[in-house]
């Protein structure tokens, strides 16, 4: 198989977690079936064997492939090799060990940001994934929009000159106050389900991922200010950052939940010395891009004129809107092409099909918010490095 040849094979996907009411795994479910070269096949949706088999039935799988805890999926499915590759989706504190176990029973894996519970663990899957040869895939869902990878690759070719400042937020207002009442707040508020932190590792993280990704740089230090807004709760829920990169560039990351009336505007401002790119997922189907001493331009997705990088991840003509689902997917055709490529010895597999996050991106997030609530903690208001 050449790089341009795509694998006409589906591959077979279980899932852990996604269960009923949850809202991230219907996502996954979505996005990895919108190309027809993913298949479900098995799930064990629920650490509650009667709510897994209820959602195998609302998802028309056999009731042989519905399982009642990971353990027994990933033992059958390993025996019956019926299985490809498994998706988690699960809340933070069942990442590791399912991970651990698929890794080692020889599944490639897709996990749901952050990467697991700690930058311990975060080490040893690094290390499990060395050790197996599998592929892990980071579902850090932004990265999978065409103008993201528009502005990563004009950066990335020198178009903006030499970086200086990098503004990147995600507000949202939906934990404003103390009674939100829904299955999903109640674990990203609770420190055993969720970890060490709530809003910087629910949303921050993926701020901190987009601006090392569109940049292509590496945040160095951090000085940090995570906050309980809502006095009641563990965890943070407000969380203001500043940051340095390696080449010297300086940059400010705001994490919110507590902002009333914002919903998921994730946006980014990055400043060269000779131009400037803004893109929101507000309105993700456009980048603004400025220039020293020329007009602005507002490039968009489904036009001849963007990237390889963007043209390949774009799906529908010029002005049909294209989004959320469509980046998500993007990110498991991408996985899929590339497990598929590894799969037949392919050794040169297309640059595109190998645009995902990955172990790699974990291991920095779970660096990232360690580092920060280490700082915010020492109130020291200095800065601290960011160390793997």
């Amino acid at each position: 198989m050449t790089s341009s040849t795509i694998s006409t094979s589906k591959l077979r996907m279980g899932m852990i977690g996604g269960g009923p009411g949850a809202f991230i795994g219907a996502v996954h479910r979505t996005a990895a079936c919108l190309d027809g070269e993913i298949q479900l096949v098995c799930g064990a949706f629920s650490s509650d064997p009667e709510k897994s088999r209820e959602m195998g039935k609302q998802l028309g799988l056999s009731e042989d492939r519905v399982y009642g805890s990971y353990k027994e999926m990933i033992e059958q499915e390993q025996k019956s090799k019926g299985m490809d590759f498994v998706a988690i989706v699960t809340p933070n504190h069942v990442h590791y060990e399912p991970a651990v176990l698929a890794l080692r029973a020889g599944f490639d894996v897709v996990l749901d940001k952050p990467l697991c519970f700690s930058l311990n663990e975060a080490h040893e899957l690094s290390q499990i994934i060395n050790e197996t040869g599998r592929t892990l895939c980071l579902t850090h869902t932004y990265t999978g929009y065409p103008m993201v990878k528009q502005a990563r690759q004009m950066i990335a070719r020198n178009d903006l000159g030499l970086i200086r400042k990098v503004y990147v937020e995600y507000p949202q207002g939906w934990l404003s106050h103390e009674d939100v009442n829904s299955k999903q707040a109640k674990w990203r508020l609770d420190p055993k389900q969720s970890g060490p932190s709530g809003c910087l590792g629910d949303i921050g993280v993926h701020a901190f991922n987009l601006a090392e990704y569109i940049t292509g740089l590496q945040v160095t230090h951090v000085c940090a200010d995570l906050r309980s807004v809502v006095e009641s709760r563990q965890l943070d829920d407000d969380a203001s950052v500043l940051l340095r990169f390696n080449n010297g560039a300086s940059g400010v990351l705001m994490a919110s939940q507590i902002c009333t009336g914002e919903e998921n505007n994730l946006k980014i401002r990055v400043y060269g010395e000779n131009g400037s790119i803004e893109w929101q997922h507000g309105d993700c189907n456009t980048l603004a891009v400025r220039w020293f001493d020329s007009p602005t331009e507002i490039y968009r997705t489904g036009t001849q004129y963007l990237s390889q990088s963007a043209i390949h991840n774009t799906r529908v003509p010029a002005g049909h809107p294209e989004g959320y689902i469509e980046a998500f997917a993007n990110i498991y055709r991408n996985f899929k092409r590339t497990i598929c490529a590894k799969t037949n010895n392919e050794k040169n597999p297309s640059e595109q099909w190998e645009d995902f996050p990955s172990i790699k991106e974990g291991v920095r997030g779970m660096a990232f918010i360690e580092t920060c609530l280490a700082n915010s903690k020492n109130n020291t208001e200095k800065w601290t490095e960011l160390n793997e």
